[in-house]
C-alpha cells in the first residue's frame, strides 16, 4: 500500500468513525440508570406498604424489573433505550435480563435446541463466568488473608 492509499484510508477511518460526547454519554446513562432504580425504589416502596418483608420485597422487585425488562426486550424497547442511556441501561439487573432475553428472541427461529438452547447465553455467558471466577478468586484471597491474620 503506497502512502496515498494509506492517506485515502486514514481519511476514510475518520469520516467513518462515530464521535461520542463522553459527558453527554454520562449524562444519559445516569438519567436512564437513575429512573430504572427509581422505578425499582417504587416497586420496594409499594411492596413494603403491602406488608411484605425487606428480602420479600427485593425479590418482588427484581421479578418485576426483570419480568419488564424482557417484556421491553420482546417489543423492541429496551434496545433503543440502552442505544439511548448506554451503560446505565445496561449494568442494572434489567441489563442482564435483556442480554439473555435478545438472543432467545434473536435466535428462535433456528428451534429450540439449536437456537435458543445454545445461543441464550451468548452475551450473559462471559458475565456469568467472569463473576463467578473473580468471586472465587477474592474468596481464595480473602481466606488466604484470614489465616495470615490480615482480615
Amino acid at each position: 500500500m503506497d502512502e496515498q492509499e494509506k492517506q485515502e484510508y486514514e481519511k476514510y477511518v475518520k469520516r467513518v468513525t462515530p464521535t461520542h460526547n463522553l459527558g453527554l454519554q454520562m449524562l444519559k446513562a445516569f438519567v436512564v440508570g437513575g429512573i430504572i432504580c427509581t422505578i425499582g425504589q417504587g416497586i420496594l416502596n409499594y411492596a413494603a406498604s403491602l406488608g411484605l418483608d425487606k428480602q420479600d420485597a427485593g425479590s418482588w422487585c427484581s421479578l418485576i424489573l426483570v419480568l419488564c425488562s424482557v417484556l421491553l426486550t420482546g417489543f423492541n424497547i429496551y434496545p433503543g433505550i440502552v442505544k439511548w442511556g448506554g451503560a446505565g441501561a445496561l449494568v442494572p439487573i434489567t441489563g442482564f435480563a435483556n442480554s439473555v432475553a435478545a438472543p432467545a428472541i434473536e435466535f428462535k427461529k433456528e428451534g429450540q435446541v439449536f437456537g435458543v438452547g445454545c445461543k441464550i447465553f451468548t452475551i450473559a455467558g462471559p458475565v456469568i463466568l467472569f463473576g463467578i471466577f473473580s468471586s472465587w478468586v477474592f474468596g481464595v484471597i480473602y481466606w488466604v488473608m484470614k489465616l495470615l491474620g490480615a482480615a
